[in-house]
């Protein structure tokens, strides 16, 4: 039994493990490298393994870096089986085809930069210039989805190896995945956390107590932190809306179409309801990714908590409100812009990497009146990082802004468990003999690593290999 890491090793993007058991070869997830350019580039490089070995991918969840990569495993010869659950599949659908359409524009776009600086006559350069993948891959890709898995109910993969899907608690439909193992009459456990949400959030239930095991690969994202508590963050939001709006000026929150969108909504909802909110705003999800993310949630009750299926059974609609607007068209989107006060704008991406949210950005940033609201993590090299590390200046789209704009950072609506949220999910899984930290970068998982008792840790690089037993 061996197991390899290909992606979020050291660092938080790009999630790929390759587990090698009974003679199968099995991806716990295949994600997209994010962040600056030189990040992305990883994603045309070698996976670090061939494609078409690969007998079985598990999915823990549908973010674009757990699975943003399978249409390119797909074009490069994999044929075997996508495992997940119900809701995954439909999301991971989404965010696939959304990425494959981004991969063609930023193609097209590099194809006319090129035919600039070569000029006309010389088009060699830029005929080499081709997406990551296709629309038509990601849709190829489609066909590999085959098993749905359903939470707590295990699943025979292959002789020897058995997987339960138990619920994460990060977004709609997330997992970690437990393995048992059978090879040459050796057994061992293993469990991959996937991503970590943590109890008490809005929609979603808290994550499912994990088992003991031999092994644990668990993802670091905040090891290193503690979150603030849930209940003051959704205080501190209600006030930002409520002295922006007062002040005239608007609220941008660059939002995660999946889960983050959807809380920010359901927050907003019961701010409107409860008269938390004190002052009539237009809302606008100015994202067609996070509003057909939001209509996938409508169909799968079967992931939300008690408190969200109490409102949906009381027939109300966990994410509508009056003053809220769903904005897909283009057109619609750059109307927006034109709103010089009492809106709250929400709009991805999340890291503020690409998206309608730079648009917003621009139109609003330099404004004193107006406010600009993180609600997740961003990674090293992205706009929303160098914004939260108190940047005076930024370029957007080529043009440099002065930052006016009160500038928050909301750490308890993070989707990802925090450092005590972390070590009480490992002290579930007993005393496993080694434990390989991932998803996080390097100084947060030093730091929770310190804090592991009764475990061998590991902190593995790109492609390192270890043998399990």
């Amino acid at each position: 039994m061996k197991i390899s890491f290909h992606g979020a090793a050291q660092d938080v993007t790009g999630s790929c493990h390759l587990l090698e058991c009974a003679g199968k070869r099995i991806l716990i997830d295949c994600g997209l490298f994010q962040g600056g350019r030189e990040l992305a580039e990883e994603n045309s490089q070698d996976f670090g393994f061939d494609p078409k070995s690969i007998d079985f991918v598990l999915l823990t969840h549908a973010h674009l870096d757990h699975c943003g990569r399978i249409p390119l495993l797909s074009k490069r010869g994999f044929t075997g089986e996508v495992i997940t659950t119900s809701a995954s599949v439909e999301l991971a659908r989404l965010i696939m085809l959304d990425s494959a359409g981004l991969q063609e524009e930023d193609a097209r776009y590099q194809k006319r930069k090129a035919k600039r600086r070569h000029g006309s006559t010389n088009h060699k350069h830029s005929n080499e210039i081709e997406p990551l993948y296709t629309t038509l891959d990601a849709l190829n890709c489609l066909e590999s989805f085959q098993r749905r898995a359903t939470y707590n109910n295990p699943i025979q993969i292959a002789p020897g190896i058995r997987a339960t899907f138990l619920d994460a608690g990060h977004i709609l439909g997330s997992a970690s995945i437990f393995l048992e193992l059978e090879e040459d009459a050796q057994k061992h456990s293993l469990l991959f956390s996937g991503d970590l949400g943590y109890g008490g959030r809005a929609i979603l239930r808290n994550p499912t107590p994990p088992p003991k095991v031999d092994t644990v690969v668990m993802e670091t994202t905040y090891g290193n932190r503690l979150h603030k508590q849930l209940l003051p963050s959704i205080d501190e939001f209600y006030d930002i809306v409520n002295e922006t709006i007062g002040r005239g000026g608007n609220v941008i929150i660059p939002t995660f179409a999946l889960e983050r969108a959807q809380e920010i909504l359901y927050y907003l909802r019961e701010g409107v309801s409860n008269r938390r909110i004190k002052h009539y705003a237009n809302v606008f999800l100015d994202s067609p990714m996070a509003i057909s993310a939001t209509q996938i949630f409508e169909r799968h009750p079967e992931c939300y908590n008690t408190e969200t299926l109490k409102v949906t059974h009381g027939g109300s609609d966990p994410f509508d409100f009056p003053g809220l607007h769903f904005t897909r068209e283009t057109s619609e989107s750059m109307a927006i812009n034109m709103i010089s006060g009492g809106a709250v704008i929400m709009a991805g991406s999340g890291m503020c990497t690409g998206g309608r949210i730079r648009h917003h950005l621009k139109h609003n940033i330099w404004g004193e009146r107006n406010s600009i609201v993180f609600v997740g993590f961003a990674a090293r090299g992205t706009l929303a990082r160098r914004i939260i590390d108190g940047a005076d200046r930024v370029k957007i789209y080529g043009e440099e802004i002065q930052v006016k704009a009160s500038i928050h950072t909301i750490g308890g609506l993070s989707a990802h468990a925090d450092q005590s949220e972390l070590l009480a999910w490992h002290k579930q899984t007993g005393d496993p003999k080694t434990t390989f930290l991932v998803h996080g970068e390097e100084k947060s998982m030093r730091i929770f690593a310190d804090k592991l008792k009764n475990t061998h840790v590991e902190m593995p690089v790109m492609h390192q290999e270890y043998t399990l037993g």
